[in-house]
Protein backbone atom coordinates (compact mmCIF):
# COMPACT_ATOMS: atom_id res chain seq x y z
CA UNK A 1 0.00 0.00 0.00
CA UNK A 2 3.20 2.61 0.89
CA UNK A 3 4.79 1.63 -2.13
CA UNK A 4 1.48 2.30 -4.12
CA UNK A 5 0.89 5.71 -2.44
CA UNK A 6 4.73 6.14 -3.54
CA UNK A 7 3.67 5.70 -6.99
CA UNK A 8 0.81 7.75 -7.12
CA UNK A 9 2.59 10.87 -5.75
CA UNK A 10 5.67 10.26 -8.15
CA UNK A 11 3.42 9.94 -11.21
CA UNK A 12 1.51 13.04 -9.93
CA UNK A 13 4.38 15.01 -9.88
CA UNK A 14 5.80 13.67 -12.78
CA UNK A 15 2.38 14.89 -15.23
CA UNK A 16 2.93 18.35 -13.47
CA UNK A 17 6.38 18.37 -14.59
CA UNK A 18 5.76 16.97 -17.77
CA UNK A 19 2.94 19.69 -18.25
CA UNK A 20 4.65 22.70 -17.10
CA UNK A 21 7.68 21.57 -19.77
CA UNK A 22 5.06 21.51 -22.45
CA UNK A 23 3.80 24.48 -21.72
CA UNK A 24 7.20 26.12 -21.06
CA UNK A 25 8.30 25.07 -24.69
CA UNK A 26 5.56 26.29 -26.63
CA UNK A 27 5.43 29.83 -24.75
CA UNK A 28 9.11 30.19 -25.40
CA UNK A 29 8.82 30.28 -29.01
CA UNK A 30 5.57 32.51 -28.79
CA UNK A 31 7.53 34.94 -27.05
CA UNK A 32 11.00 35.12 -28.74
CA UNK A 33 8.71 35.51 -32.14
CA UNK A 34 6.99 38.37 -30.15
CA UNK A 35 10.20 39.79 -28.78
CA UNK A 36 11.70 39.88 -32.09
CA UNK A 37 8.95 41.26 -34.01
CA UNK A 38 8.17 44.40 -31.48
CA UNK A 39 12.22 44.59 -30.02
CA UNK A 40 10.43 44.55 -26.71
CA UNK A 41 12.90 43.73 -23.69
CA UNK A 42 10.53 42.71 -21.94
CA UNK A 43 9.61 40.49 -24.17
CA UNK A 44 13.04 38.83 -25.14
CA UNK A 45 13.60 38.50 -20.91
CA UNK A 46 10.05 36.76 -20.87
CA UNK A 47 11.17 34.29 -23.58
CA UNK A 48 14.43 33.80 -21.48
CA UNK A 49 12.17 32.95 -18.69
CA UNK A 50 10.59 30.07 -20.75
CA UNK A 51 13.39 28.64 -21.82
CA UNK A 52 14.77 28.84 -18.76
CA UNK A 53 11.42 26.90 -16.87
CA UNK A 54 11.80 24.56 -20.18
CA UNK A 55 15.56 23.51 -18.89
CA UNK A 56 13.59 23.06 -14.95
CA UNK A 57 11.24 21.16 -16.22
CA UNK A 58 14.22 18.65 -17.76
CA UNK A 59 15.92 18.80 -14.57
CA UNK A 60 12.93 18.15 -12.61
CA UNK A 61 12.45 14.96 -14.60
CA UNK A 62 16.12 14.26 -14.26
CA UNK A 63 15.20 14.55 -10.27
CA UNK A 64 12.17 12.29 -10.48
CA UNK A 65 14.11 9.95 -12.68
CA UNK A 66 17.55 9.09 -10.46
CA UNK A 67 15.56 9.85 -7.36
CA UNK A 68 13.72 6.34 -8.32
CA UNK A 69 16.76 4.40 -8.35
CA UNK A 70 16.68 1.17 -5.56
CA UNK A 71 19.38 0.77 -2.80
CA UNK A 72 22.56 -0.60 -3.91
CA UNK A 73 25.96 -1.63 -2.31
CA UNK A 74 27.68 1.94 -2.74
CA UNK A 75 24.25 3.84 -1.64
CA UNK A 76 22.57 2.00 0.72
CA UNK A 77 20.07 4.41 2.02
CA UNK A 78 18.84 4.99 -1.63
CA UNK A 79 18.97 7.39 -4.40
CA UNK A 80 16.44 9.60 -2.84
CA UNK A 81 18.63 12.96 -2.16
CA UNK A 82 19.46 12.90 -6.08
CA UNK A 83 16.33 14.60 -5.99
CA UNK A 84 17.61 17.39 -4.31
CA UNK A 85 20.73 17.72 -5.96
CA UNK A 86 18.79 18.21 -9.56
CA UNK A 87 16.41 20.48 -8.09
CA UNK A 88 19.07 22.74 -7.01
CA UNK A 89 20.47 22.79 -10.54
CA UNK A 90 16.88 23.52 -11.70
CA UNK A 91 16.79 26.60 -9.14
CA UNK A 92 20.63 27.75 -10.79
CA UNK A 93 18.97 27.45 -13.98
CA UNK A 94 16.21 29.97 -13.23
CA UNK A 95 18.87 32.09 -11.95
CA UNK A 96 21.63 32.07 -14.69
CA UNK A 97 19.13 31.48 -17.52
CA UNK A 98 16.19 33.80 -17.09
CA UNK A 99 16.96 36.04 -14.33
CA UNK A 100 20.82 36.88 -15.80
CA UNK A 101 18.99 37.04 -19.25
CA UNK A 102 16.19 39.43 -17.63
CA UNK A 103 18.48 41.99 -15.86
CA UNK A 104 21.20 41.84 -19.20
CA UNK A 105 18.35 43.11 -21.50
CA UNK A 106 16.20 45.47 -18.90
CA UNK A 107 19.92 47.33 -18.13
CA UNK A 108 20.33 47.01 -21.58
CA UNK A 109 17.35 48.86 -22.75
CA UNK A 110 17.23 51.48 -19.88
CA UNK A 111 20.49 53.01 -20.48
CA UNK A 112 20.96 52.47 -23.94
CA UNK A 113 19.68 54.00 -26.95
CA UNK A 114 15.85 54.36 -27.27
CA UNK A 115 14.44 52.11 -29.58
CA UNK A 116 10.71 52.44 -31.77
CA UNK A 117 8.28 49.37 -30.34
CA UNK A 118 6.82 47.83 -33.62
CA UNK A 119 3.56 45.61 -33.47
CA UNK A 120 2.52 46.45 -30.00
CA UNK A 121 -0.38 44.15 -30.43
CA UNK A 122 2.11 40.75 -31.45
CA UNK A 123 2.93 41.50 -28.20
CA UNK A 124 -0.27 41.43 -26.74
CA UNK A 125 -1.78 38.72 -28.47
CA UNK A 126 1.54 36.33 -27.01
CA UNK A 127 1.10 37.85 -23.82
CA UNK A 128 -2.58 36.56 -23.54
CA UNK A 129 -1.95 33.20 -25.05
CA UNK A 130 1.26 32.47 -22.84
CA UNK A 131 -1.00 34.03 -19.83
CA UNK A 132 -3.61 30.78 -20.64
CA UNK A 133 -1.28 27.98 -20.98
CA UNK A 134 0.65 29.02 -18.03
CA UNK A 135 -2.46 29.19 -16.13
CA UNK A 136 -3.17 25.47 -17.13
CA UNK A 137 0.21 24.38 -16.16
CA UNK A 138 -0.30 26.07 -12.40
CA UNK A 139 -3.00 24.87 -11.92
CA UNK A 140 -2.05 21.25 -12.48
CA UNK A 141 0.98 22.48 -10.04
CA UNK A 142 -1.75 23.70 -7.27
CA UNK A 143 -3.93 20.62 -7.30
CA UNK A 144 -0.72 18.55 -6.75
CA UNK A 145 0.64 20.46 -4.06
CA UNK A 146 -3.40 20.60 -2.58
CA UNK A 147 -2.94 16.92 -2.54
CA UNK A 148 -0.05 15.95 -1.17
CA UNK A 149 -0.70 18.69 1.30
CA UNK A 150 -4.04 16.94 2.39
CA UNK A 151 -2.46 13.58 2.53
CA UNK A 152 0.09 15.18 4.90
CA UNK A 153 -2.74 16.50 6.84
CA UNK A 154 -1.60 20.19 6.31
CA UNK A 155 -2.28 22.97 5.40
CA UNK A 156 -1.60 23.85 1.42
CA UNK A 157 1.25 26.80 2.96
CA UNK A 158 2.55 25.03 5.97
CA UNK A 159 3.21 21.94 3.51
CA UNK A 160 4.77 24.87 0.81
CA UNK A 161 6.96 25.11 3.79
CA UNK A 162 7.84 21.82 4.85
CA UNK A 163 7.29 19.52 2.23
CA UNK A 164 10.02 16.98 1.11
CA UNK A 165 9.75 17.30 -2.22
CA UNK A 166 11.36 19.96 -3.91
CA UNK A 167 9.74 18.99 -7.47
CA UNK A 168 6.28 20.15 -7.65
CA UNK A 169 6.73 22.99 -5.41
CA UNK A 170 9.41 24.09 -7.91
CA UNK A 171 6.87 23.97 -10.56
CA UNK A 172 4.24 25.62 -8.98
CA UNK A 173 6.85 28.27 -7.82
CA UNK A 174 8.32 29.01 -11.28
CA UNK A 175 4.65 29.15 -12.80
CA UNK A 176 3.51 31.45 -10.45
CA UNK A 177 6.61 33.66 -11.39
CA UNK A 178 5.61 33.26 -14.99
CA UNK A 179 2.38 34.40 -14.66
CA UNK A 180 3.65 37.56 -12.91
CA UNK A 181 6.33 37.85 -15.14
CA UNK A 182 3.26 37.95 -18.35
CA UNK A 183 1.80 41.15 -16.04
CA UNK A 184 4.67 43.00 -15.68
CA UNK A 185 5.99 41.95 -19.52
CA UNK A 186 2.25 43.79 -20.43
CA UNK A 187 2.44 46.64 -18.40
CA UNK A 188 5.82 47.17 -19.71
CA UNK A 189 4.53 46.98 -23.43
CA UNK A 190 1.67 49.20 -22.40
CA UNK A 191 3.91 52.23 -21.05
CA UNK A 192 6.23 51.84 -23.73
CA UNK A 193 2.68 52.19 -26.21
CA UNK A 194 1.78 55.20 -24.26
CA UNK A 195 4.53 57.11 -23.23
CA UNK A 196 6.87 56.34 -26.21
CA UNK A 197 9.49 55.93 -23.81
CA UNK A 198 11.49 52.13 -24.31
CA UNK A 199 12.50 53.01 -20.27
CA UNK A 200 9.41 51.52 -19.24
CA UNK A 201 10.00 48.14 -21.45
CA UNK A 202 13.66 47.89 -19.48
CA UNK A 203 11.99 48.83 -16.36
CA UNK A 204 9.47 45.46 -16.70
CA UNK A 205 12.77 43.57 -17.53
CA UNK A 206 14.48 43.91 -14.45
CA UNK A 207 11.54 44.26 -12.47
CA UNK A 208 11.53 40.82 -14.04
CA UNK A 209 15.08 39.79 -13.44
CA UNK A 210 14.65 40.10 -10.00
CA UNK A 211 11.09 37.92 -9.90
CA UNK A 212 13.49 35.20 -10.99
CA UNK A 213 16.31 35.87 -8.88
CA UNK A 214 14.02 36.13 -5.73
CA UNK A 215 12.14 32.41 -6.93
CA UNK A 216 15.35 30.96 -7.42
CA UNK A 217 16.85 31.75 -3.66
CA UNK A 218 14.17 30.71 -2.56
CA UNK A 219 14.30 27.50 -4.06
CA UNK A 220 17.89 27.21 -3.92
CA UNK A 221 17.71 27.77 0.18
CA UNK A 222 15.15 24.91 0.03
CA UNK A 223 17.47 22.49 -1.59
CA UNK A 224 20.12 23.25 0.03
CA UNK A 225 18.57 22.63 3.20
CA UNK A 226 17.86 19.34 2.08
CA UNK A 227 20.93 18.11 0.80
CA UNK A 228 22.96 18.86 4.04
CA UNK A 229 20.43 17.09 5.71
CA UNK A 230 17.04 18.45 7.22
CA UNK A 231 15.40 16.98 10.42
CA UNK A 232 11.79 15.40 9.68
CA UNK A 233 8.48 17.45 9.86
CA UNK A 234 7.56 18.40 13.76
CA UNK A 235 4.78 16.95 13.91
CA UNK A 236 6.42 13.15 12.90
CA UNK A 237 8.91 13.87 14.98
CA UNK A 238 6.42 14.45 17.93
CA UNK A 239 4.83 11.52 16.98
CA UNK A 240 8.13 9.30 16.96
CA UNK A 241 9.56 10.57 20.29
CA UNK A 242 5.90 9.51 21.98
CA UNK A 243 5.70 6.24 20.70
CA UNK A 244 9.29 5.42 21.84
CA UNK A 245 8.55 6.99 25.34
CA UNK A 246 5.16 4.49 25.51
CA UNK A 247 6.69 1.30 24.79
CA UNK A 248 7.07 -0.74 28.32
CA UNK A 249 10.60 -1.60 28.32
CA UNK A 250 11.74 2.18 27.97
CA UNK A 251 12.53 4.24 31.38
CA UNK A 252 13.48 7.67 29.00
CA UNK A 253 14.34 8.56 25.42
CA UNK A 254 17.64 10.42 25.79
CA UNK A 255 17.84 11.71 21.95
CA UNK A 256 16.26 11.00 19.03
CA UNK A 257 17.58 12.06 15.84
CA UNK A 258 16.15 12.41 12.03
CA UNK A 259 17.14 12.92 8.25
CA UNK A 260 15.30 12.92 5.18
CA UNK A 261 17.31 10.93 2.97
CA UNK A 262 13.95 11.50 0.06
CA UNK A 263 11.28 12.36 -0.76
CA UNK A 264 8.60 10.40 1.97
CA UNK A 265 11.87 8.62 3.09
CA UNK A 266 13.12 9.09 6.76
CA UNK A 267 16.06 7.87 8.81
CA UNK A 268 15.37 7.87 12.18
CA UNK A 269 18.11 7.36 15.48
CA UNK A 270 17.29 6.87 18.50
CA UNK A 271 19.34 6.83 21.87
CA UNK A 272 16.82 5.16 24.57
CA UNK A 273 17.28 4.63 28.36
CA UNK A 274 16.12 0.97 29.06
CA UNK A 275 14.52 -0.93 32.27
CA UNK A 276 17.77 -1.91 33.89
CA UNK A 277 16.12 -5.64 34.57
CA UNK A 278 16.16 -6.33 30.79
CA UNK A 279 18.00 -8.98 29.95
CA UNK A 280 19.76 -9.32 26.37
CA UNK A 281 17.75 -11.06 24.91
CA UNK A 282 14.37 -9.18 26.10
CA UNK A 283 16.38 -5.92 24.61
CA UNK A 284 17.22 -7.48 21.55
CA UNK A 285 13.38 -8.41 20.88
CA UNK A 286 12.01 -4.97 22.41
CA UNK A 287 14.34 -3.03 19.67
CA UNK A 288 13.25 -5.40 16.72
CA UNK A 289 9.66 -4.90 18.01
CA UNK A 290 9.99 -0.82 18.56
CA UNK A 291 11.25 -0.48 14.87
CA UNK A 292 8.94 -2.54 13.51
CA UNK A 293 5.64 -0.82 14.96
CA UNK A 294 7.42 2.55 13.90
CA UNK A 295 7.88 1.77 10.50
CA UNK A 296 4.28 0.38 10.83
CA UNK A 297 2.46 3.15 11.92
CA UNK A 298 4.84 5.74 9.69
CA UNK A 299 5.16 4.78 6.29
CA UNK A 300 7.66 7.74 5.58
CA UNK A 301 10.32 6.24 8.21
CA UNK A 302 12.39 3.85 5.93
CA UNK A 303 15.57 3.07 8.58
CA UNK A 304 15.48 2.76 12.58
CA UNK A 305 18.23 2.50 14.57
CA UNK A 306 17.64 2.27 18.23
CA UNK A 307 20.69 2.01 20.64
CA UNK A 308 20.88 1.70 24.60
CA UNK A 309 22.57 4.04 26.48
CA UNK A 310 22.19 5.23 30.57
CA UNK A 311 20.52 8.67 30.41
CA UNK A 312 23.55 9.43 33.12
CA UNK A 313 26.21 10.04 30.68
CA UNK A 314 27.05 13.10 30.95
CA UNK A 315 28.98 13.62 27.77
CA UNK A 316 25.56 12.17 25.82
CA UNK A 317 23.79 14.84 27.95
CA UNK A 318 26.03 17.60 26.80
CA UNK A 319 26.00 16.76 22.99
CA UNK A 320 22.17 16.84 23.01
CA UNK A 321 22.01 20.19 25.16
CA UNK A 322 24.66 22.06 22.52
CA UNK A 323 22.28 20.64 19.70
CA UNK A 324 18.87 21.41 21.39
CA UNK A 325 19.24 23.42 24.37
CA UNK A 326 18.05 22.64 27.89
CA UNK A 327 15.24 20.78 27.50
CA UNK A 328 11.94 20.83 29.74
Amino acid sequence: MVDYHRAMAKSGSTLTVVLAGAMNLAIAVLKLIAGLVTGSAAMLAEAGHSVADTLTELLLLTALRVSGRPADRRHPFGYGKARYFWSLLAAVSIFVSGAVFALYEGFSTVFGEPEEQTSPHVAYVVLAIAFALESVSWLQARRQVSREAAAAHRTFFVHLRQSEDPTSKTVLYEDSAALAGLLLAFAGVGMHQLTGSSVWDGVASVAIGVLLAFVAYLLGRTNAGLLIGRQAAPDLVHALRAALAAAREVDAVVDLQTMLIGTDRVLVCARVDFDDALGAAELERACVRMATELRAAHPAVAEVFIEPVPRTDQELRAAVLARYGELD
